[in-house]
């Protein structure tokens, strides 16, 4: 701890003790009442740092998450409240989040999630060219051993890393074109095989 923390600290003790010391004197009659509404002021404040802390872990609980219906050979992914909607996928084996882009012609990777599943970016040859939003990005197209979602498995899937700057996977018409169809409906994307 350094020189400023601790003068902050002793300050800070400092201060607490007065106004703890003006409390009390000032309510010595009705200690009772007092020493009450500290208590509930207390779990409030604990209160708000659990569900602070514990914000993650609740919406992920309360948010709707994909399913795979096996006997229809469906998957239901549930729209997110950015209006897109997110496959999680196992792409080389690794988990990786998408998000579906009918605008996309192929599947397109981000340069991370193309390092996290394996793929050396350092070695790619960035000889295609993609118009996005953006402008124009390099690509290097690359063929992935595997794309599962769900029970489903493609084995030897094309795809494109982005050069540019791009922070998520896309799923674009290369990889949804293997399913025999896709519907949104009631909120909810449906893809069938």
């Amino acid at each position: 701890m350094s020189g400023d923390d601790t003068a902050s600290l002793i300050y800070l003790v400092v201060l607490l003790v007065a106004i703890a010391s003006w409390v009390f004197l000032q309510n010595r009659l009705s200690l009772g009442k007092v020493v009450q509404h500290l208590a509930i002021w207390v779990f409030l404040f604990v209160g708000v740092i659990a569900v602070y802390g514990l914000w993650g872990d609740i919406r992920q609980t309360v948010r709707p998450q994909q399913m795979v219906i096996e006997d229809q050979r469906q998957v239901v992914v549930p729209q997110s409240p950015d209006g897109h909607y997110y496959l999680t996928l196992k792409v080389n084996g690794q988990p990786l989040q998408a998000m579906v882009d009918t605008g996309a012609s192929d599947l397109v990777l981000s340069m991370e999630d193309a390092a996290r599943i394996g793929i050396d970016t350092d070695r790619l040859r960035f000889l295609g060219r993609a118009s996005t939003a953006n402008g124009e990005v390099r690509t290097a197209r690359v063929t992935l051993d595997s794309v599962a979602l769900g029970a489903t498995v493609d084995d030897g899937v094309s795809a494109v890393v982005n050069q540019g700057d791009q922070y998520r996977t896309l799923l674009g018409m290369s990889y949804l074109r293997r399913w025999s169809g896709f519907e949104i409906r009631d909120r909810q994307l449906i893809l069938t095989r």
